[in-house]
């Protein structure tokens, strides 16, 4: 009579082990991603909302001296005469110049959102007063040339727990 010995193979429990560590660290690196995409999609209406009000100022800007409200000279910073205030200032509605960021502006400004129906102008909407946002104009003149400025608007603003940053970046001339 003859016994046959079978080898019997498997996985042995340190196999098992780094098998698990390994599709754990997985799993939270995915999760970790998971969680960034989030908070980039609810940050999403903020950004968006601080490029409009950035590109408004550009706007504001252009505005001033197509219509000749301002003169070239003054469409300056006003530590170098113009009237735009120095450094970020609140994000408010234009005074009665029509200029973003001079020292007649007035209220901070607000936005509105559309609700869950995702239509605005319906009964759902939300309104967002713009409270801890800051928008900066800087005017500097382009070196070696007296008709053309560049034009810096920054706009701060939070996103969750961080603040971010938004910046636009024009050049603008003396001929309308």
């Amino acid at each position: 009579m003859h016994t046959h010995i079978r080898s019997e193979s498997g996985f042995s429990l340190i196999e098992t082990m780094v098998a698990m560590l390994v599709l754990t660290v997985g799993a939270i690196g995915m999760a970790s991603v998971f969680l960034y995409g989030m908070q980039n999609v609810a940050s999403s209406p903020n950004e968006l909302t601080a490029t409009q009000k950035a590109a408004e100022a550009i706007e504001s800007v252009f505005s001033a001296r197509d219509s000749h409200t301002i003169t070239w000279a003054q469409l300056r910073n006003a530590s170098f005469g113009g009237v735009f205030v120095n450094g970020q200032k609140n994000v408010t509605l234009a005074g009665a110049d029509g200029i973003v960021n001079t020292a007649d502006d007035g209220a901070v400004e607000s936005v509105q959102f559309p609700g869950p129906d995702q239509l605005l102008g319906t009964g759902d909407d939300t309104t967002q007063t713009l409270t801890n946002w800051k928008r900066e104009i800087k005017i500097t003149d382009v070196t070696g040339d007296l008709d053309l400025r560049m034009v810096t608007v920054t706009i701060t603003y939070p996103a969750g727990s961080v603040t971010r940053t938004y910046s636009l970046t024009v050049y603008i001339s003396s001929y309308a």
